[in-house]
């Protein structure tokens, strides 16, 4: 059986790493397919930060007027809206540096920082399972004060030589210290019916950091970065075990979809095609439903459908690799109950709120400064594709992102608040970037978290 953790390579090769990438980011939209669209548009352009461009006016067009609206991932592929997009990223870019009035709201405002958030200020997050650690609905510093100098391990580790050691050992002692005054906090703010569980990572975690100091101590550098990883999923275990039950109701008009109440992880098995160094790979994916409960719910409950295998990668252009259109002139999933298109609204959740925006993007209602929680920071962060002009039309159609670019940095990024994110690539993420149009998804299956999907349709048809 194919191990999550590795990929399958045809013959030794060396893989850079591909969050380092260099490419230029082409102004397109992650809209859905539309089967009458043309592949690669010639025009295409792109943002040079080094140029100051004028935005012209724009007046939309109807869908009657332009039935291409829709960018094609399938068969006759992309068609980008380049221009246009490019201007709404440029003009929203500058909203966010120049601090443009809300056009909404007037007396809308950021959520104001909770403690949390200013303990994790600083430069953006880019990891995974970090990122995935912070958007846990929890409010406990003590935790957090262990778990910040664990990840900073990292940041530490880019020091050459040995004398990176000296400062995991900094790193170490504050998260020792900080475990120490911080432990009471802690037992007590752990959910009644996980307490055992949790009082049992804790143990590991404290027997792990004594040994992650001895590591250090022995200038075994090699060994850090798997004991971190190690310790840091101690930690993510005891903030999941602080949640208790789901935190919130949905709105009662998407309370019947499937949705997913708490977190999964599916693995994705891809075959990949014409590439000599790389035959076959998994991707570990971690689905997140206390952030995006109706997108989550409907991507797991087509997962139950099987619904992507067999299903080839549409899209892979540098900056997203994208699938889920399925054959035949429908651009979604036609659910066998209705014999429609079933379709979700956009559903963001904003730093500091307690439920998700539903059918608006931040932009929309004048947030342009607020933080989401799941944020398009990680190479690999997963979304959902929609069509242009209607926000509530998000199918099947799903990409991950693949680089940072001028338009879409960590923390300040033009997609944040326009594409339901819902869950991130948290295992051989960076081979993201070998797929290619052509390559097939051979099967996704669920490998925990099926237990938190309620109303799933496909115990019911299909």
């Amino acid at each position: 059986m194919l191990s999550t953790s590795t990929c399958v390579a045809r013959h030794d090769t060396s893989y850079p790493n591909r969050k380092k990438m260099s490419a230029i980011f082409s102004c397109s939209s992650l809209y859905t397919t539309s089967k009458s669209s043309i592949f690669n548009n010639p025009n295409k352009s792109s943002f040079n930060s080094t140029h100051s461009p004028s935005i012209p006016r724009f007046t939309p067009i109807s869908s009657s007027q332009n039935p291409n609206r829709f960018q094609s991932t399938h068969k006759q592929k992309d068609r980008f809206t380049g221009i246009k997009e490019c201007v709404l990223s440029v003009a929203l870019a500058v909203g966010l540096i120049t601090g443009v009035p809300a056009v909404g709201d007037a007396n809308a405002v950021a959520p104001a920082l909770s403690d949390l958030a200013v303990l994790i200020s600083g430069p953006p997050i880019k990891d995974p399972e970090a990122l995935l650690r912070y958007a846990l609905p929890i409010d406990n510093k003590a935790i957090r004060e262990v778990q910040k100098p664990l990840e900073d391990i990292t940041e530490s580790l880019k020091v050459s030589g040995v004398k990176a050691l000296d400062s995991v050992e900094r790193n170490l002692k504050q998260a020792s210290r900080a475990l120490k005054q911080g432990k009471s906090m802690i037992i007590a703010g752990l959910a009644e019916s996980k307490k055992d569980h949790a009082m049992e990572l804790l143990g590991k975690l404290e027997v792990g950091m004594e040994e992650l100091q001895k590591i250090a101590e022995d200038r075994k550098r090699d060994a850090v970065a798997p004991k971190q990883k190690e310790l840091l999923q101690y930690v993510g275990g005891v903030e999941e075990d602080m949640v208790d039950g789901f935190p919130y109701e949905v709105p009662e008009e998407y309370q019947n979809m499937p949705l997913l109440k708490g977190r999964a992880t599916v693995d994705m098995k891809v075959k990949v095609k014409d590439n000599p160094n790389l035959d076959e790979c998994v991707f570990r994916i971690v689905l997140d439903g206390y952030n995006a409960p109706v997108t989550a719910g409907n991507f797991i409950d087509l997962v139950e459908r099987h619904f992507y295998d067999g299903m080839e990668i549409q899209r892979a252009d540098g900056f997203v690799v994208q699938t889920g259109d399925p054959e035949g002139p429908a651009e979604g999933f036609i659910d066998p109950s209705t014999e429609k298109t079933r379709t979700i609204p956009l559903e963001i959740m904003v730093e500091g709120e307690k439920t998700p925006v539903y059918g608006a993007t931040l932009e929309d209602i004048g947030l342009y400064k607020a933080q989401t929680k799941l944020p398009f920071n990680a190479f690999g962060t997963m979304a959902m594709a929609r069509e242009e002009f209607e926000n509530n039309s998000a199918s099947s159609q799903v990409f991950w992102l693949l680089k940072e670019s001028e338009l879409t940095p960590s923390n300040a990024n033009i997609l944040d608040g326009r594409y339901a994110v819902f869950g991130y690539v948290t295992q051989n993420e960076d081979f993201l970037a070998d797929l290619k149009v052509g390559d097939v998804i051979e099967s996704v299956q669920v490998v925990a978290g099926l237990d938190n999907l309620v109303n799933p349709s496909y115990k019911i048809a299909g």
